[in-house]
């Protein structure tokens, strides 16, 4: 029986993000953006995640501004964003009434879909995301976290499906931030999860192509009875980012899963982009790298990103020699932990306690903040429990939360307005001096400066007084 497959394009979020460390400016979007409305996407996935950040930090944009730009172009096609959970688009649990205005204004001000996930698949942590994504007319796309681990078995993610619909979920995203997904994998995890979710409950794969089986990931999903994959197009497809959108729509064609998508319609936005491309790479943010096939992640099990990062510690402690030992410490340390799976923040945390390890010669000799944040339930419930031996020499006799962390954060809100007052001009402008504090503040200061009718590069110099 003939089933319509839908693609969320990513190239306007996570295709850059992932190739291009997220400098795509609005305006190099804006040319194409109407061409992008006519395709048929299911979504653009075009706002949160590092967007945010980068818009207010290298960019000298308002990532508000830039949603409400984006919405009065894309008429027909949803706006999709990613969401952190608690974490929003920040690094730390922001309480509650911050978590439900910034969805409240995410929503007010273009965003129909919200992506929403937690680092630790803590459910807790996406209780009050979930809820005001429903409250205030979104689409709930709740996200599981895919990894590999003893307790990260198939009958793991299906319960964990069932209890995110359960929460109110739309559609469910299997989030394969690190491609560790296999074909067959994913074929049994998709049957499986379609045997328990309501019929009317969509599934959502998002994969990556870093080590090669990203267009075969999708195309095992799809034949299982996935709904929707994420694609980007190829000036800034696979490798890194998602499979590529062209050869998706194109193997798929008259088949019984025909996108219903147009190839003709998407040559002349790939055209375009292929330009931007080539703009990103002279500016220096795109490598040719980041396209190559690299199998290191299905060896390690360390998302691309977490590679570089782990290079780039050893190269700054002259220790570039002990890589190789670092790599096979981190399945060491993520197992004491309770196997939390590597993506943000949990990937950075893991990572760096396993380059103290290996550089001090002895294990947890050295250990940060972050690790021992986790160890005590700071972040959120891990998926198994933690080693006893080191939870005993690194927390010792303090206490270990249990409950949801968000439960210990009071109201900020007000406190946040009263803190930015001199600065903000909007709603939108406490929250992003909530998530981002004084990087938000430099752009209002470079802001001021521009509207006042400061000359554009006295701006820019001024606003290097404050470094972020």
């Amino acid at each position: 029986m003939a089933k319509r497959v839908y693609i969320t394009e990513t190239i306007l979020r996570d295709a850059h993000q992932s190739q291009a460390a997220t400098r795509m400016t609005l305006e190099q979007m804006l040319p194409v953006l109407d061409q992008l409305d006519e395709v048929g996407y299911y979504s653009l996935e075009a706002w949160g995640g590092a967007t945010f950040d980068s818009c207010l930090r290298f960019l000298n944009e308002d990532p508000w501004e830039r949603l409400r730009i984006l919405k009065s172009h894309l008429k027909k096609t949803p706006i999709q964003m990613l969401l952190r959970g608690q974490n929003l688009l920040g690094y730390k649990h922001y309480s509650d009434d911050v978590v439900d205005e910034f969805v409240r204004l995410s929503i007010k001000n273009g965003v129909s879909i919200v992506r929403v996930f937690d680092a630790l698949n803590d459910v807790r942590n996406l209780e009050t995301a979930m809820k005001a994504i429903k409250k205030y007319g979104g689409i709930c796309e709740a996200a599981i976290c895919y990894t590999l681990s003893p307790v990260h078995t198939n009958e793991y993610f299906v319960k964990l499906a069932k209890t995110l619909e359960d929460m109110g979920a739309d559609n469910i995203c299997i989030k394969d931030m690190a491609n560790l997904l296999l074909p067959y994998t994913v074929y049994e995890l998709v049957k499986e999860m379609k045997k328990v979710l309501k019929p009317e409950t969509k599934i959502h794969l998002h994969t990556h192509n870093t080590s090669g089986t990203g267009d075969m990931v999708n195309l095992k999903a799809i034949e299982a009875g996935c709904d929707i994959v994420d694609c980007a197009l190829s000036a800034l497809g696979n490798g890194t980012a998602q499979p590529a959108t062209e050869p998706m729509v194109a193997t798929l064609q008259q088949s019984d899963y025909d996108t219903g998508i147009d190839l003709n319609k998407l040559l002349p936005i790939t055209e375009y982009f292929r330009g931007v491309a080539d703009q990103l790479k002279k500016d220096g943010f795109l490598s040719e790298k980041v396209l190559k096939v690299d199998i290191n992640t299905l060896i390690y099990q360390v998302p691309g990103g977490m590679l570089s990062n782990l290079i780039s510690q050893l190269k700054q402690q002259n220790k570039s020699e002990k890589l190789m030992d670092v790599l096979a410490e981190v399945p060491n340390v993520r197992k004491d932990c309770g196997y939390p799976p590597l993506v943000t923040p949990s990937s950075q945390i893991v990572g760096t306690q396993a380059v103290l390890n290996v550089l001090m010669g002895e294990r947890y000799k050295m250990v940060t903040k972050e690790f021992k944040s986790i160890l005590k339930g700071e972040y959120g419930r891990l998926p198994a429990p933690c080693d006893s031996e080191v939870v005993a020499k690194i927390v010792g006799d303090e206490r270990i939360i249990t409950h949801r962390p968000a439960d210990d954060i009071e109201p900020e809100l007000e406190k946040y307005r009263s803190e930015c007052a001199e600065y903000a001009t909007c709603e939108e402008d406490v929250l992003s001096y909530a998530v981002f504090n004084q990087v938000a503040v430099n752009f209002f200061k470079y802001r001021l400066a521009k509207n006042q009718g400061v000359d554009k590069d006295m701006a820019a110099n001024g606003n290097k007084v404050y470094p972020c």
